[in-house]
């Protein structure tokens, strides 16, 4: 085999995975559809203007609430993903209510986001069992991702689904990019201004 066809050969194993990973992320929301929903309590959540606001009034009028649980201020790759999501706000919006919660107090997110200029809502569950109900803070530390709420005919908030963040994964468009060159992205670190 000459170099060629073996960079044709190549080639065409990275189609094949990038094909195959395409046909699992399909079959991973098809089965995200038959886990039995969770029915939750209405948590509360802190405004920026000081005030409690309802987990169920988070979805104005979707059907849907897609909450991005941040760590807040202290994690540089947290700050990654909501520079990133700030860019897909309006589209995200459009098809679900949207809404970033972080365990930093009002004042912290303030002076946190707003040179960031990041424009999604903000919520706090500071002084809340949320976070910790919901899996996103253990004994170990506070872990950040997604989840999906849906607020049905009779009121109730069901948990529809939710991940978790980490380097790699497919929450942030950054390490695909990364991972098209020579280093990848396991070199590399986020840092909050450069």
């Amino acid at each position: 085999m000459n170099v060629e066809q073996a960079q044709t050969k190549s080639q065409q194993a990275i189609t094949d995975l990038e094909n195959e990973i395409q046909e699992k992320k399909k079959q991973l929301a098809a089965l995200r559809s038959t886990v039995e929903r969770e029915t939750l309590q209405d948590y509360e959540l802190q405004t920026w203007d000081g005030k409690s606001v309802k987990l169920s009034q988070l979805f104005g009028d979707k059907k849907e609430l897609l909450l991005i649980s941040n760590m807040g201020k202290s994690c540089r790759y947290c700050t990654l993903w909501a520079d990133g999501i700030n860019g897909f706000t309006d589209h995200l919006s459009n098809r679900a209510a949207f809404a970033l919660v972080s365990p930093d107090d009002i004042p912290t997110q303030k002076e946190f986001a707003t040179p960031r200029g990041w424009r999604f809502p903000m919520f706090s569950d500071k002084d809340s069992p949320f976070r910790f109900d919901l899996g996103f803070r253990t004994d170990k530390g506070v872990m950040p991702g997604a989840m999906v709420f849906t607020k049905e005919k009779d009121g109730s908030i069901q948990l529809f689904s939710k991940t978790f963040f980490g380097p790699g994964d497919n929450y942030c468009s950054m390490w695909d990019f990364m991972d098209l060159m020579p280093e990848g992205h396991s070199t590399w670190q986020p840092q909050y201004n450069y």
